[in-house]
């Protein structure tokens, strides 16, 4: 990469890491850090498809309690470069995108010990925002808020300004010495991503009322002359379909229910 590459890519992980903690832009998520990444990179194409597969698998992932998710920040910037560092040393695009995916699960683990480390710095930091409101002091406050978000932008910064100074030779190097068995197992495994990602969203959302439009959506996918536009059609059709008769439903002159009209009819048959 170029210098203005690598200023560019930094600054898009300096962004995907306070954004782990702001939720604010989603520039964490994987289809926004990762397609950033291939436009300023000239790989527009593959960072697109890149993020959009690890997107699927990130739906799944979220905070529940104490239990913290993976980092989306590090897995998405880190597999992004890694990416590019293949394309730039000449590998396929194919082989690039899975060797990426596969790495992608280790590095969001990776990027939770990183996230414990900064949380820990910020500890004190707490603590001087303490002291700094019980002066009425708001200027401090500020500034001090702004710098613990900062941290969480440096801690994906500085990995990934290390992973762009890698030659690209070696990591074609490294490409060419994977044998046969361990690319296409990436490969099977980056293809099984989406099917994991949506498998876990399904599994927390999942109720009696949504099966049948789950079941719908497998038949209707089933017609080729169907494009992803129409799908999206009939989908969004069907949801405000859905929202019509549960307001009719919850508006109804002394009718029974219990304002969701799939719900009420399955109960009917159970």
């Amino acid at each position: 990469m170029d210098p203005i590459q690598i200023i560019l890519v930094v600054f898009v992980a300096f962004l995907a890491g306070m954004e782990g903690i702001l939720d604010q832009w989603q520039f964490h998520q994987p289809l926004v850090a990762c397609t950033l990444i291939g436009l300023v990179t000239g790989h527009l194409e593959a960072g697109i498809i890149l993020g959009g597969t690890l997107q699927m698998m990130a739906l799944g992932w979220a905070n529940v309690g104490a239990a913290v998710a993976p980092d989306a920040a590090l897995a998405s910037v880190a597999s992004a470069i890694l990416m590019v560092l293949a394309l730039n040393s000449g590998a396929d695009q194919g082989q690039a995108i899975s060797t990426a995916i596969a790495v992608a699960v280790p590095l969001s683990v990776a990027g939770l010990f990183l996230t414990m480390i900064v949380r820990t710095i910020a500890i004190p930091i707490v603590h001087i925002m303490d002291g700094a409101a019980a002066k009425g002091n708001f200027a401090a406050i500020d500034f001090w808020s702004i710098l613990a978000i900062c941290l969480q932008g440096v801690r994906i910064a500085i990995p990934a300004a290390a992973l762009c100074f890698i030659p690209s030779a070696a990591v074609m190097d490294v490409l060419n010495m994977m044998p046969a068995w361990l690319n296409e197992g990436m490969t099977i495994g980056g293809g099984m991503v989406a099917a994991v990602g949506y498998a876990m969203v399904i599994n927390m959302m999942a109720t009696k009322e949504v099966w049948p439009f789950f079941a719908l959506g497998f038949c209707l996918a089933a017609i080729s002359e169907l494009t992803l536009i129409a799908l999206g059609v009939i989908g969004i059709s069907l949801a405000l379909i859905y929202l019509g008769l549960k307001e009719i439903a919850k508006s109804g002159s002394g009718v029974a229910g219990s304002g969701d009209p799939l719900g009420d009819i399955l109960d009917d048959y159970e």
